[in-house]
């Protein structure tokens, strides 16, 4: 495995010819979700690359950037033991120089959900990720389907640049509870990290709804609303949308697809799930 610091030196790694290059972006501080995309990537492609990359461009200016986990020297063991072939691991000063001016902004579905309370977040994604499948080349990037809104604007972005890239949505990866794995659950504190599982058992009793026949999105949300106050959770939303376009529905179908954002103390969760069983 080889770790590269810098964009011109990954610009320059030489791909054997028609070898496939999978591509996994991460911020680091990786767990089993992160690694079940390495292993997807692997298992798909003849190189795999790894980027971590603490993205500044995503944050609001009361988020936790400065705060934001990381273990540099962790990660390199997790994915050594995973097999990648590189890890591209790039400063802040170098993806954005002081007269950094561009950016990227998918309209529309960048502006809902989490775009609502985030309203610069998905322009820094949308930037650089496009920024590192330039520097990277891939020819597919795994990516997990738990923040499925940031799944959607990508493959969008990609759709309509005309990217060379296939973009792949891979399994949310669960603790046994059915917490959905996150960076972020580290906040979790005493009592919160029991509290956290209201959003896997809102997403579990909406999809057991559907399947007993009920199709009235709003009476399913009001089920899910009250199993997350019942928690003292804080709610953000709680939508449900095709999953072709993230659209508001008011009956589920085939496609329906319910997503939560909600505070469990001071870390903000999103969970999402398919309701059709």
């Amino acid at each position: 495995m080889q770790i590269v610091r810098s964009i011109p030196q990954m610009r320059a790694v030489n791909y054997p010819v028609a070898a496939k290059v999978g591509f996994v972006p991460t911020m680091g501080y990786l767990h089993e979700g992160h690694l079940s995309l390495v292993d997807a990537s692997v298992k798909s492609s003849d190189i795999t690359v790894v980027s971590i990359f603490v993205n500044p461009a995503q944050f609001g200016p009361s988020e936790d950037l400065g705060s934001y986990p990381r273990d540099f020297e962790r990660d390199l063991a997790l994915l050594e033991e995973s097999n990648a072939d590189y890890v591209f691991f790039p400063s802040a000063e170098e993806m954005y120089p002081p007269d950094y001016k561009t950016w990227v902004q998918v309209e529309d579905i960048s502006r809902i959900l989490c775009g609502i309370s985030r309203p610069e977040h998905f322009k820094g994604v949308s930037t650089v990720v496009l920024k590192l499948l330039n520097i990277v080349r891939p020819q597919s990037m795994y990516m997990g389907e738990k923040d499925f809104q940031q799944l959607t604007v990508l493959q969008r972005m990609a759709q309509d640049l005309n990217l060379a890239v296939k973009i792949i949505g891979c399994p949310i990866v669960r603790e046994e509870d059915g917490l959905a794995k996150s960076s972020r659950n580290l906040y979790l504190q005493g009592i919160q990290r029991e509290q956290a599982t209201c959003l896997y058992k809102a997403l579990m009793n909406s999809q057991k709804m559907a399947a007993a026949g009920e199709q009235a999105a709003d009476k399913i949300i009001a089920a899910a609303q009250k199993i997350l106050l019942d928690s003292q959770a804080k709610v953000d939303y709680i939508k449900i949308v095709d999953a072709r376009d993230l659209s508001e529905t008011d009956k589920v179908d085939e496609y329906s697809r319910m997503l939560i954002a909600a505070w469990v103390g001071k870390p903000r969760l999103i969970d999402n799930m398919s309701l059709k069983a």
